[in-house]
């Protein structure tokens, strides 16, 4: 039996927009307003969820249940599962005494803290982007940065506000693919459009999380590093998105101003500061950042399509009963009545988590920690996160019932009644996609054929919109549930988030719309 998306259940679009709307308002509402723990909200935010499905949707129960379920086993293996190892890794090079040479080696290239967070949250951050996603940027580098000495919080913020620019080619370009998928659209085409849009942001990028950080007179005493960072990843992420392939934009970019940063700052420094002496030797810098090189290579690695394709079994991708190809999506939103499909893939080998976890037990073992002393660092880390865990499980169940009953469509649909200004907010859109779904993939995945769809009514370039929605969501990843949940677990905030989501979202909010004026820019000239 199928059943069949309506996207005005209520037979008046700014109602049903509004009532689609309550799963998100509610979670917000109860985290920053009334202030509960974040697995509160999330369950509150998915309780509304399913009822709205149940009863103003008319989603049948089984198939509510079953978009619960796959939520559920999506959340714990894409997400949960990622925050857990990036943790355990943190822990192993901190217990193995690594941690400290790799502090000092930072340290070594400057002292400065407005430096510091451009190599590690930037460069460092855009790099485990390209090479896996999925929250280990965040946790990682977030970790990374508390190590040297940042307080939490801010710590908590900069990362999430570090990683945007980079999130429309994590894990070596699969945003990308899932676009050209679900639009037909060539994949080279919109790798290129997007590396039109996103490198003005990658440019200002370190300028405005030092800003974010200190006042502009001290940012300015550190412009020219900012300008080395940031133009150098701009013309890197423009240049390969254009002319190379799309799977290494973000680890080629990433790379390259990482490279030139150490090279600037061997010949220059701000004005006043002393330069740390060296204390270890290149071999000693090279073991103590051997877990994360080690994590970075395996993550990299079983992350290439060909390789991913070699440790994926069909056998562990389950058709969800009663949910798979049983419910369908109606245009505008697809061309024809089209089955949605709803696979639980738990190829754990396959994951960037298992790479991650895998590198730390290879490391700790050769850094001399005991098998025994390695699993108990694991059960620490996972008795630590256990809270974070369980709102991760209920946001993204809220996620798949909004997804499947039609809710996120419902939203999407009301920004396409803007007409010229349409631009504008279908990057707006985008950046919504990402806020709901908490991935960039999973916002092209949902609007992709939308915008297309949207633009070619409009008269407007659909490799534009498309690449539009992708540009935009990247803006909104720093305020999607899970990636809020996965900065304040990784930097111990846990409690905290409701004030990590207010301090980075008028970031979002206001990158999001340069991004729009942007597009708006191109709309006009493209015509």
């Amino acid at each position: 039996m199928t059943w069949a998306q309506n996207y005005d259940p209520l037979g008046y679009w700014p109602l049903s927009t509004a009532v689609s709307a309550l799963p998100v308002l509610t979670l917000f509402f109860v985290l920053v307003v009334l202030r509960k723990r974040v697995w509160i909200s999330a369950l509150a935010g998915f309780l509304v969820a399913v009822g709205l499905a149940l009863t103003v949707f008319q989603m049948p129960a089984m198939m509510t249940a079953g978009a619960s379920l796959l939520g559920f086993v999506f959340g714990f293996f894409r997400i949960a599962w990622i925050i857990v190892a990036s943790i355990f890794l943190y822990h192993v090079a901190c217990d193995s005494g690594q941690f400290e040479v790799m502090k000092e080696s930072i340290a070594s290239l400057s002292s400065d803290r407005r430096l510091q967070v451009i190599l590690v949250a930037f460069c460092f951050g855009a790099f485990l982007e390209g090479t896996g996603g999925g929250g280990a940027p965040v946790a990682i580098a977030g970790s990374f940065l508390i190590g040297l000495g940042f307080p939490p919080f801010q710590a908590a913020t900069l990362c999430l506000v570090a990683n945007t620019a980079p999130v429309a080619w994590g894990g070596v370009g699969n945003p990308i693919r899932v676009l050209a998928g679900v639009t037909g659209l060539p994949e080279a085409a919109l790798s290129a459009m997007t590396g039109h849009i996103l490198p003005p942001i990658s440019a200002i990028l370190p300028l405005w999380l030092v800003r974010s950080m200190v006042n502009w007179r001290s940012t300015f005493e550190v412009w020219p590093a900012l300008a080395v960072s940031g133009l150098s990843f701009a013309v890197m992420q423009f240049y390969w998105s254009n002319f190379q392939e799309n799977g290494l934009v973000d680890i080629v970019a990433a790379l390259f101003s990482l490279l030139c940063m150490v090279a600037f700052l061997k010949i220059w420094k701000p004005r006043g500061s002393v330069r740390p002496p060296v204390k270890h030797g290149f071999g000693a810098i090279l073991k103590g950042w051997s877990p994360f090189l080690v994590a970075s290579v395996l993550i990299f690695v079983t992350g290439l399509p060909n390789i991913q394709k070699r440790l994926s079994y069909d056998s562990l991708k389950l058709p969800m009963p009663g949910l798979h190809n049983q419910v369908l999506r109606m245009p505008p939103i697809a061309p024809k009545p089209t089955p949605e499909p709803a696979i639980a893939d738990i190829n754990f080998i396959a994951l960037p988590g298992t790479a991650v976890a895998l590198a730390a037990i290879v490391t700790g073992l050769w850094l001399g920690l005991a098998p025994l002393q390695i699993a108990g660092i694991f059960l620490r880390t996972a008795r630590q996160l256990s809270p974070s865990l369980a709102a991760i499980s209920f946001m993204v169940g809220l996620a798949f019932v909004t997804r499947y009953s039609g809710m996120d469509t419902v939203l999407g649909l009301s920004l396409t009644r803007t007409g010229w200004t349409y631009p504008f907010f279908g990057t707006l859109l985008g950046w919504m996609g990402v806020a709901l779904t908490g991935t960039d993939a999973g916002s092209n995945a949902l609007f992709g054929n939308l915008q297309r769809v949207t633009a070619e009514q409009l008269g407007i370039n659909p490799v534009l919109m498309c690449a539009a929605n992708t540009s935009g969501g990247v803006m909104g990843k720093m305020i999607d549930a899970q990636s809020i949940v996965v900065a304040s677990a990784a930097t111990q905030q846990e409690g905290n988030e409701a004030a990590i989501f207010k301090a980075v979202f008028r970031h979002s909010i206001v990158l999001a719309s340069i991004v729009g004026v942007i597009v708006m820019i191109y709309a006009l000239l493209l015509r």
